[in-house]
This record gives C-alpha cells, structure tokens and sequence, in this order.
C-alpha cells in the first residue's frame, strides 16, 4: 500500500511540475510575441502566439492578438478566423467587434443577411452580452439569492418582510432561470454550431458533393459559413443571406 501511495504521490508532483514548466514556457513565448508585435515582427508574432496554441493553451487575449497579427500581415482570413475565435470566448468586446466589423468590410463578399424579426435581434444581442461561463456563474449567484429569500419567506413572522422576500424570490428565480437558458445558447453556439473561414481566394459552391455537379455561386475568402451538412470531405455550408451548398472541406478552416 505504502508504495501505492509513492507511486500516487510521484506521478502528481511529475504532473505539477509538467503544468508549471509548461505554464512558464507559455508565459515566454507570449512575451517574446508581444515584444515581436511591439517592433512591428508580425510574422513572427503570429508563429510565437500559435506556438502556445500548439501547447494546448487558449484564451481571449491570445485569439485577440492573433487575429491584430494577421490583420497587420494582410491576411484577412487568417484575422477574421481568429477574431472570431476570440468572439467565442468574450462576445462583447468592443475593439474586437470593432476590428472585425473593419476586416470584415476589406473582403469581397459583402452578403445581406436574411431579415429576421426584432424580438430575435434583440434577444440574440442580449445573449451575447456575456459568454456562457459568466452566464452560468450568474445563473448560480441568482439562484442562490433566490433560496436565501425563499427560506426569509418561510420562517419571517413580519409580513411586510415576508412581503419583500415572496416577490424579490421571484425576481431573482426568473433571473435564475433566463441565466441559465443564456447559457446553454451561448454553450451550444461554441460547441455544437459549426461554422468555418473561406480560405480558398474562389470556391465554386455546388449543388452536392460531386465536383462535376452544379455550379450554384461563388463565394471568396474571408467570408464566414455555417456548416450544416457533412459527406465524406464535403461540407454543405450556408452563408448569411440563406443560400446553401457544398464545398470541399479544405476551402475552409473551422472556428
């Protein structure tokens, strides 16, 4: 048992000491890609910032500062697809949004989206105001404001006390409850919707996944995709305005 118990302790103290040199090489190399940026390297940066992407690491900043090296290079697919990686993780950054909206109107694909109703607009904006960790947290933080008010609702003998817990429980239930349905959209749009960067400058879209099938329309780097469909090394894609088709799966890169 004692040697269990070694072997158990050895191999955490191995996997602590693994994670703290890889935490400090992470740290390094953002370091000397931020001092790359600085000088104006951007290539350099952008391969410094992808090494700590390889090493298994992400985080807003780091998708954030990709997408400006990219940006700063021309290669505006490359920036958008980064971009909105970054989107993913804190939606309602403005310089993000800003810098996007920029890059954006650089590519050649300008499609109008499909009109959709006001009440979607705004509840979809709304969503986005925060990511689904900090949705989930206030979901958490709400709901437990909701159990403190209905246990001052069942044993408070004031009723003007009893009062102000009945109603404010369910203010903070309601707000439970929207918290949480926020946060599984948001988890479901980061994880379960696919969507993906043109990188091929012209793709053909065609009618099925068959090179010799129809031609549809053209569409050109940079433009986002969401991916609805699958076959072999095809994915059949919609782009903003509705219209669908099939492209090979090496035209894109995956958000």
């Amino acid at each position: 048992m004692k040697k269990y118990l070694f072997l158990i302790f050895f191999i955490s103290l191995f996997r602590v000491s693994a994670n703290n040199e890889q935490l400090t090489t992470n740290n390094e190399l953002i370091k000397q890609a931020n001092q790359a940026y600085s000088k104006q390297d951007y290539s350099q940066a952008s391969e410094l910032y992808k090494k700590v992407l390889v090493n298994g690491f992400e985080s807003f900043e780091l998708y954030y500062n990709l997408g400006n090296s990219y940006f700063k290079q021309g290669q505006l697919p490359s920036a958008i697809l980064y971009y909105e990686k970054a989107k993913k993780l804190n939606p309602s950054d403005e310089d993000l949004n800003f810098n996007l909206k920029v890059v954006n109107s650089r590519i050649v694909d300008k499609i109008d989206p499909m009109p959709e109703l006001f009440i979607k607009t705004w509840s979809n904006d709304l969503v986005s105001l925060l990511n689904a960790d900090s949705w989930a947290k206030l979901a958490v933080i709400t709901f437990f404001l909701f159990f403190i008010l209905l246990i001052l609702y069942l044993f408070s003998k004031t009723m003007m006390l009893r009062k102000f817990a009945f109603w404010f429980s369910i203010v903070f239930l309601v707000f439970a409850i929207t918290s949480f349905v926020f946060a599984k959209h948001q988890f479901n749009d980061v994880n379960k919707v696919k969507e993906a960067i043109v990188f091929t400058p012209t793709v053909n879209i065609k009618s099925s996944p068959d090179q010799n099938s129809t031609d549809l329309f053209v569409i050109h780097e940079g433009l986002k995709t969401r991916i609805i469909d699958q076959v072999n090394d095809w994915y059949e894609i919609r782009i903003a305005n509705g219209s669908k088709g099939w492209l090979k799966n090496t035209d894109v890169e995956i958000i």
